[in-house]
């Protein structure tokens, strides 16, 4: 097929099948427009057994929800491709599109909700057991894991808010300092980690403990290569994953982008529309801090403003004529 042939041409082209994506899709199948969503199916989400916090799917595990989203979508005409975006232009007339599988489609309104990836610590084990009792978001997974004996790896400057937020669910929570030098820690780092009761851990985590199928502790580096390091029990361990925005083809089609503590992500007004016209970005696609409800919610308003967008100037056009 090519990209002249109707069966490829769509008035929106989602690139993304997470909850931002389905959302913006579900919106946009409802108002009665062509939509194609293309799922690289690698959801950000995939290594949890559940997802939490989310109003009425609180509990629910990412898969079954993103397949309820899928047939809700089928039910308004919305088609969905399981293949991956590779390439991407811009003309006065829309956007083409290449995917992975060799078809071209066309679009009038491009969805970019390709989300990020997650770059783990490098400690041995630790990405086994990432989404079980290695975790990240005290939201996400606080309440399941609270009162446990939890430590924090620090990966940065930044892991002291990650310590300090986590005490909300476990009083007995240990700061493995890691990849940060104490001189990086500030006095009113200090003096809060010191209030809220956190014992700061200098030292080098080299491997997680587990026994059986459940982690037990963590072994710090030894005084020399020889040595064996100390062993700190513990059964929760919190670690922050470096974000890395999949922002390929908001680059690719110039969409301007802002520096943020945790990577690039595009410059957008309040509906998610980029700075160039008809690209949109939405969940973790514009920004760092998207739960799965606050994806869904941007990938709704995304959709509702595209249809406007749409009718708009099918209007303004026959209004020319």
């Amino acid at each position: 097929m090519t990209e002249n042939n109707e069966n490829n041409r769509y008035e929106a082209v989602v690139v993304g099948g997470g909850a931002a994506g389905l959302s913006a899709a579900l919106v946009l199948g409802r108002s009665r427009r062509r939509t194609l969503v293309v799922d690289a199916g690698e959801p950000r989400n995939a290594p949890s057994a559940h997802m939490q916090g989310y109003l009425s799917r609180d509990g629910m595990s990412p898969a079954e929800f993103l397949a309820v989203g899928r047939e809700e979508i089928a039910r308004y005409g919305v088609e969905l491709v399981r293949d991956r975006v590779v390439d991407a232009d811009k003309d006065g007339g829309g956007f083409t599109a290449r995917l992975a599988g060799g078809r071209t489609v066309r679009a009038r309104q491009l969805v970019i909700a390709t989300g990020l990836r997650d770059e783990l610590p490098e400690v041995p084990g630790l990405a086994e057991r990432f989404g079980r009792d290695v975790v990240h978001c005290p939201y996400c997974h606080g309440w399941e894991v609270r009162d446990l004996p939890t430590g924090v790896l620090a990966t940065s400057a930044l892991s002291v808010h990650q310590a300090l937020m986590v005490t909300q669910w476990s009083k007995d929570v240990r700061f493995f300092l890691h990849e940060v030098s104490e001189s990086e820690l500030t006095d009113v780092d200090l003096r809060r980690l010191a209030a809220a009761g956190v014992g700061v851990v200098p030292g080098k985590v080299t491997e997680l403990v587990v026994t059986g199928d459940r982690l037990t502790g963590v072994r710090l580096a030894g005084r020399t290569p020889a040595e064996a390091g100390t062993v700190h029990d513990l059964e929760v361990l919190f670690a922050a994953p470096r974000a890395v925005p999949q922002n390929d083809l908001l680059v690719k089609l110039g969409a301007e982008l802002r520096e943020t503590p945790f990577g690039s992500y595009p410059v957008t007004d309040e509906r998610g529309l980029t700075t160039v016209p008809g690209l949109w970005a939405a969940g973790n696609a514009g920004g760092f801090a998207e739960q799965v409800i606050n994806a869904a919610s941007r990938g709704y308003r995304a959709g509702a403003a595209i249809n406007g967008e749409l009718l708009m100037a099918d209007l303004d056009a026959a209004v020319r004529m």
